[in-house]
């Protein structure tokens, strides 16, 4: 393997410039990822690992057709995001979030200015896991692959498709892929999330302080609410996306049988 030993180094530079800046993401084309764990199952999904940094001694195998460097141990800590490093980081292909012509599948989440970079990951997590088919990201999220983001997805984020755009592009493009929208909100049309029809369609998770926004309520064409205490007013974002991921999925499982 390679060794580097200057902090220095443009690979060094190269990195903490991609753990810091969103613009560097996309102009490098590349996102950082950090541990044993994350990189296997970026092998599992197939991807094009770009390069792997190891501590040195640590014997982290390189996939095939990446680049493999050793760098003092020190110097590892010094370009991880993480206050405890695992040995190991990569770079990986940043993948392309425009949205298809049509969504295949079934199941969308809508994040509409879900800024928590964990809430983000572990909805993302939640959604892969539950079997939804995409998120859709509206302005005003966390970058999906920022490295906090990436962490909490514990690997989903190599798995499960995410797309970014505008609001105003979602109407076409779900009406496109036979996909209604509706939103965990509450208006006068709002239904017990029991009671919706949710084996096929895409649902808004809004942002953690306002909820919706006024702009994307307005494009749904039902709300859904939660069952909860009278005491209690809301969920946080990736609680209530759990929910309503395990109502899709059981609602799919009863057409099944």
């Amino acid at each position: 393997m390679e060794q580097i030993t200057s902090r220095h180094n443009p690979l060094a530079l190269q990195i903490r410039r991609l753990n810091q800046q969103r613009e560097a993401r996309t102009q490098l084309g590349l996102f950082c990822a950090e541990g044993p764990k994350l990189l296997e199952e970026a092998e599992k999904a197939g991807v094009a690992v770009d390069t792997v940094v190891a501590a040195r001694g640590a014997g982290v195998p390189v996939p095939p057709g990446a680049r493999g460097v050793e760098v003092p141990r020190d110097l590892l800590e010094s370009l991880c995001d993480t206050k405890t490093p695992q040995g190991v980081l990569f770079l990986a292909p940043l993948p392309d979030t425009a949205p298809p012509e049509r969504l295949p599948g079934r199941r969308y989440l809508v994040l509409d200015g879900v800024q928590d970079p964990g809430n983000v990951g572990a909805i993302w997590r939640t959604a892969d896991a539950l079997g939804a088919d995409g998120l859709i990201l509206l302005p005003g999220c966390a970058d999906p692959f920022s490295p906090k983001v990436v962490r909490a997805t514990m690997g989903a984020c190599f798995r499960l498709p995410v797309y970014q755009m505008q609001a105003g592009q979602l109407p076409g493009l779900l009406e496109r892929s036979g996909l209604p929208l509706y939103a965990a909100a509450v208006r006068a049309d709002t239904l017990d999330l029991r009671q919706a029809r949710l084996e096929r369609c895409a649902v808004v998770i809004g942002s953690e302080g306002r909820g919706v926004s006024r702009q994307v309520l307005e494009l749904c064409r039902q709300t859904v609410r939660i069952p909860m205490r009278a005491r209690c007013e809301s969920l946080n974002a990736a609680a209530a996306a759990a929910v309503v991921l395990w109502e899709m999925c059981r609602q799919e499982e009863r057409l099944e049988e």
